[in-house]
């Protein structure tokens, strides 16, 4: 048997989603700041990857924003876990909202290449204030929601990002292919406005382990390292928050570059492709949305089914990249993406229940924040790897095989450990 931590509970589906909604304002609230929030995302994704492809006409320069994208909140995530596990997290996620909704409008002024630059830096800028406000976000939900309530809100989260995935990048690939990419920068603006106004709403009230630590920069050093030493000391908590590195080396970074070489090279509808990619970015949604939903049927939040749920989504997303790979149809790249998202939300939704589970609230934030850590580290690796190798005579189909053929080795080792360590 698994030795379980003394903080693990079992904790039971016994909320539905319409009820957390109607019957928690503070998570209701967290909830509607999220929904536009993340409209605005992906409209910006879709069309920041557009003008860097029609302005450079390079798959590695493509790669570079995926690069950046994840390497920014890399480097913040030792400072932003401190911060999530020491001040109010209500206040940290309006200060990022605010800030992000004033950096984005710089994008208006990337208009030729020679200003390719500016726009890596503002993506930089944007997405290293992210990584304060997405590991503050995961530590606050189980601060305003029960614990019967817990399995619900993730599931919902995480459903709503696929959604809006879903609905954003279709929404943002068909404003990019028609208008252009400059009217999805002034949305993204005010959607971060807007989600800091709903944030606002919400009833919060400081937990007494954040508003008691000390505030101190020599305390700060001790609380970094004190989450890295619980890490250390609790090698399946490590264990699970390398799950979403690994999908991001092996599957869903890379793929993000190949999606964008697929829709202006090889199945081009719209202006640059812009309909065709926010299909690809839509489908993704529908995937991750949907499964964990529909998983969550059968597992609850019981721990083994949790675990034995994350095993079948590496084996989902490797066979949705050998679908794509073989590039016979638009339709049945989508196909295949969509059997890629679903493996993706398998991972990523089950492994955050996961954490919410097990993670003592006195340091869930460093331990988020060591999760995005080793997530967007790998995510800007696999993006660059991808964007490298598109240049060479591998080609899409190329690439795609060996991601398929490398993702089931994380699979298989998973649900190896899962076997020999007889977990409940």
């Amino acid at each position: 048997m698994r030795k379980v931590p003394e903080t693990e509970t079992a904790v039971s589906p016994k909320v539905g989603y319409v009820e957390l909604v109607r019957g928690n304002r503070a998570f209701r609230f967290l909830w509607f700041g999220q929904i536009i929030s993340l409209l605005g995302d992906w409209f910006n994704l879709i069309a920041s990857a557009s003008l860097v492809a029609e302005l450079t006409q390079s798959g590695l320069a493509v790669g570079g924003l995926f690069v950046v994208r994840m390497l920014a909140p890399f480097l913040m995530s030792p400072i932003a876990g401190v911060v999530a596990d020491r001040y109010n997290r209500k206040r940290i996620l309006v200060a990022t909202d605010i800030s992000r909704a004033v950096v984005v409008l710089g994008f208006l002024l990337v208009q030729e290449p020679g200003q390719v630059w500016l726009l890596y830096v503002l993506t930089a800028v944007q997405l290293g204030i992210s990584g304060f406000f997405f590991p503050t976000r995961n530590a606050i939900l189980p601060d305003i929601v029960s614990d019967e309530e817990l399995g619900a809100a993730n599931a919902l989260s995480s459903a709503t990002w696929s959604v809006m995935l879903a609905l954003g990048a279709a929404l943002g690939g068909l404003a990019s292919g028609t208008w252009g990419n400059r009217p999805a920068f002034i949305i993204d603006s005010f959607t971060f406005i807007l989600s800091a106004f709903f944030i606002l709403q919400m009833s919060y009230k400081t937990p007494d382990v954040l508003a008691e630590a000390d505030k101190t920069a020599a305390a700060a050093l001790r609380q970094y390292a004190a989450g890295l030493r619980y890490l250390r000391q609790h090698v399946d908590i490590l264990i699970i928050t390398l799950l979403k590195a690994s999908v991001a080396l092996l599957v869903s970074s890379g793929f993000q570059v190949i999606q964008v070489s697929i829709a202006e090279q090889i199945f081009v509808i719209g202006k640059g492709g812009g309909i065709s990619l926010g299909l690809m970015y839509a489908v993704v949604g529908v995937g991750t949305g949907i499964s964990p939903i529909i998983a969550r049927r059968f597992t609850g939040d019981d721990d083994r089914s949790l675990r034995i749920a994350i095993g079948v989504g590496y084996g989902s997303a490797a066979l949705g990249l050998w679908i794509v790979s073989l590039l016979s149809s638009f339709p049945l790249v989508l196909f295949g993406t969509l059997f890629r998202g679903v493996g993706n939300g398998l991972v990523w939704v089950f492994s955050t229940q996961l954490l919410l589970q097990l993670v003592p609230n006195r340091v869930r934030g460093r331990v988020f924040a060591t999760e995005f850590a080793f997530f967007t580290l790998m995510s800007a690796t696999g993006a660059a790897v991808a964007g490298r190798v598109l240049d060479t005579s591998l080609g899409v189909a190329g690439v795609l095989r060996w991601m398929a053929a490398l993702t089931l080795i994380p699979g298989g080792l998973w649900l190896l450990r899962l076997i020999l360590t007889k977990t409940r």
